[in-house]
């Protein structure tokens, strides 16, 4: 059976395990956003803080994702808590670190204009830096969702869902004729949902955007 054979007759699991794909990285990419926004604006100002903060999400990162699936099997289970949790926290760093250099290149001059004007300093912060930083933070989350695109193959170690189930059936079927096909049937899924999403966070930023700053 050739590759288009293959997805022609799989068509609908394709469609099944890109929505289960796409929804948990769409969850998880949502809860990193909010608390990697939230640690950012409530360290950026703070050196020693900042420091800690980005020490403790870049070692998130340098854990392997096997075996961070492996050790929240326990506490959690299977399937959906351990991947939204494991990816929430790999997708930290990017939000995090892009809020708080966001934050701080606003220009100061722009702030003391704004404090001039008796703007408090939550006025400040909603109404001018978090509009400013608004580019510089949404390019983090669409480097988030694309990292975690990928990792989240891998959540299929622990019946998580997505691409990851065809990836992992496929290698456990190497050297027969379905196991190519299943593993490039997966990996091409994962690619078209990475393709979608980097358009879909185009539009965001360009709708989102004062078109001064864009």
């Amino acid at each position: 059976m050739s590759f288009l054979e293959f997805l022609e007759t799989r068509s609908s699991d394709m469609v099944e395990l890109g929505l289960e794909h796409a929804a948990v990285v769409g969850l998880s990419v949502l809860l990193a956003t909010i608390i990697g926004v939230t640690l950012g604006v409530a360290t950026y100002q703070r050196a020693r803080a900042r420091g800690m903060v980005l020490a403790i999400t870049g070692a998130i990162l340098t854990i392997p994702s096997f075996a961070l699936f492996i050790l929240l099997l326990g506490p959690l289970g299977l399937g959906w808590p351990p991947t939204v949790v494991a990816l929430t926290l790999y997708g930290l760093m990017p939000v995090v670190r892009n809020t708080i250099t966001g934050l701080r290149g606003v220009d100061p001059a722009v702030l003391e204009a704004a404090k001039g004007m008796g703007l408090n300093r939550r006025q400040r912060l909603l109404r001018i830096e978090l509009p400013l930083a608004w580019p510089v933070i949404i390019t983090g989350v669409r480097v988030t969702t694309l990292v975690l695109l990928g990792i989240t193959a891998i959540a299929a170690i622990i019946n998580g869902p997505g691409y990851g189930e065809f990836i992992f059936t496929g290698l456990a079927r190497v050297g027969t004729p379905v196991a190519v096909n299943l593993v490039l049937a997966g990996a091409l899924g994962v690619m078209i949902l990475a393709v979608l999403f980097d358009i879909l966070f185009y539009t965001v930023r360009k709708l989102t955007t004062s078109k001064g700053i864009q």
